[in-house]
């Protein structure tokens, strides 16, 4: 029996064209995938894919089932949202507040794709950074937050979106590019550029630096490109996430090095109240924060949520 997750599976293949990066998109293994498409193929009795086809490529049988895949998925989302309507009414606001601009790259197109399947939720952006984000939850003054640290609060509810890497940016002529990883040490007498937000959310100091009583000069800047020019003018050096500085690094702007020797990692988390977790409309928003993340950023992996 062909079931919606083998027509999500055959989807993903072929738009992302090989089983490491659809099994990424899906959550999936290489080996669990595969299982799906033979399950499929064992099903139907024909290959959907030309073998040894990279990329891959659908077989005639494949691109057939590929195009009633895409109607089956789409009507059954929409149907979805149709029972979720009658089910909660009309659906009310969505004012997110992010932790950082950077967000925003991957944040508006979720946001646009969204408003057209939900166009009763009437979306906003809380602006300027906040000293507690969760803290708007509490106080109504937001629906959703993005944000790295997810401490246990009374009625907040964290959804994992992506795990990433911290990176050390340098100028390219800075004497610490010929070191193959950067050390706490390493910054005490660099001047530290940051957003205007407090070290306890800021990865670099929260993790490696307080720890060890280091404490460097600090400068700080609003814009992530304003922090890079900073950085690639040799006024001091940054450590900013992989995926936020990825167009700089390919473009070779300025240069970066692991945190320590095993590399600095944090997560993103979406956060919201418990009563508005439990929403059609918040899990919907959710997933598709995380659809357009993956397919848009480079050097994330996912994380499973508690309970999963």
């Amino acid at each position: 029996m062909i079931e919606i997750r083998h027509l999500h599976a055959l989807i993903a293949l072929a738009e992302t064209g090989n089983l490491s990066k659809a099994g990424r998109r899906l959550h999936l293994s290489q080996p669990a995938l595969s299982h799906q498409v033979k399950s499929i193929e064992t099903h139907l009795g024909v290959p959907l894919f030309e073998r040894k086809s990279s990329p891959l490529r659908l077989s005639p049988a494949g691109e057939r089932l590929l195009g009633t895949a895409h109607e089956i998925v789409k009507q059954m989302r929409q149907c979805e949202r149709d029972v979720a309507r009658i089910a909660e009414g009309k659906a009310g606001q969505l004012r997110i507040a992010v932790e950082c601009h950077s967000c925003f790259d991957w944040l508006m197109p979720a946001m646009d794709e969204f408003r057209v399947a939900w166009p009763e939720v009437e979306m906003d952006l809380v602006s300027g950074f906040q000293p507690d984000p969760t803290g708007l939850l509490i106080e109504n003054q937001a629906d959703l937050v993005i944000v790295s640290k997810a401490p246990p609060r009374e009625d907040i509810v964290y959804h994992p979106l992506f795990r990433y890497e911290v990176l050390a940016l340098l100028a390219h002529q800075h004497p610490l590019t010929r070191k193959s990883h950067l050390t706490a040490q390493d910054f005490a007498k660099e001047t530290l550029i940051t957003y205007p937000i407090p070290d306890d959310r800021i990865d670099l100091v929260r993790e490696v630096l307080a720890p060890l009583g280091v404490n460097p000069v600090r400068r700080t800047a609003m814009l992530t490109v304003a922090i890079l020019q900073l950085v690639a003018s040799q006024r001091g050096v940054a450590a900013m996430p992989g995926w936020a500085v990825q167009p700089y690094l390919e473009r070779n702007y300025v240069a970066h090095r692991p945190v320590r020797k095993s590399g600095l990692y944090s997560q993103l988390n979406a956060a919201t109240t418990r009563r508005l977790a439990g929403t059609a409309y918040m899990r919907e928003f959710i997933a598709t924060m995380k659809r357009v993340s993956f397919d848009s950023l480079k050097g994330i992996t996912a994380v499973a949520e508690e309970g999963r």
